[in-house]
């Protein structure tokens, strides 16, 4: 599995921002899929994941702001972010678990910046 982020940029507190992370190959169906980020200096923490049967989860930081989703038709995970903070600021990578291997594999990662 190939995975392919974009969608990173910068935009101002408060705004909204879109993310999508598109995978190779034929077997979207059996791949669970998630957001992690790192801000410079930090560690990489969890955002958001969603299974292959579509089960949505969410660090606490983001909830009610981000939402994760995923068009299987289109091989591409989402992330959709609002009410963005400068904390929010980080590199963004996508995460892509493949349920029948239990392999992991991760995208390239896109740049959010946001101002205050």
């Amino acid at each position: 599995v190939q995975l392919q982020a974009s969608g990173g940029g910068l935009v101002q507190a408060g705004g909204s921002l879109t993310l999508s992370c598109t995978a190779s190959g034929n077997s979207f169906e059996y791949i669970s899929m998630g957001w992690y980020r790192q801000a410079p200096g930090k560690q990489r923490d969890y955002v958001a994941g969603i299974t292959h049967t579509a089960v949505t989860n969410y660090a606490d930081s983001v909830k009610d702001r981000f939402t994760v989703s995923r068009d299987n038709a289109k091989n591409t995970l989402y992330l959709q972010m609002s009410s963005l903070k400068p904390d929010d600021t980080a590199v963004y990578y996508c995460h892509a678990v493949d349920t029948r291997t239990m392999r992991n594999y991760w995208g390239q990662g896109t740049l959010v910046t946001v101002s205050s």
